[in-house]
């Protein structure tokens, strides 16, 4: 079955910088397009904001106007895995990342990473 597990969120200062990972299972993850979104404090589900995209072969990737030049998508095809660096974070910022992935038009989630910036 599908999994992804998403990790390494923590609270970083304004200006900082952070990896998150998110590590897939029981798909060909070579094959499809991820995602990272994110869910700001007091917001639902349904407002997930899409963050970043990248293509199945890293030839395109796309971000959300308020984060570009900022962060950088990447995925390792052999490690089955999908980054996001951030740099000069923001309190902004400050959500619940999910990665995610479109499978036969069926969405799938990983449990999410918490991401504060604060000082």
């Amino acid at each position: 079955q599908v999994q992804l597990v998403e990790s390494g969120g923590a609270l970083r200062q304004p200006g900082g910088s952070l990896w998150l990972s998110c590590a897939a299972y029981g798909f060909s993850f070579s094959m499809y397009t991820m995602s990272w979104y994110r869910q700001a404090p007091g917001k639902e589900r349904e407002e997930r904001d899409l963050v970043a995209s990248i293509a199945n072969d890293s030839s395109i990737a796309d971000y959300t106007d308020s984060v570009k030049g900022r962060f950088t998508i990447s995925r390792d095809n052999t490690k089955d895995t999908v980054y996001l660096l951030m740099n000069n974070m923001k309190p902004e910022d400050t959500a619940v990342y999910y990665c995610s992935v479109r499978i036969l038009l069926r969405d799938y989630w990983g449990q999410g990473t918490q991401v504060v910036v604060s000082s």
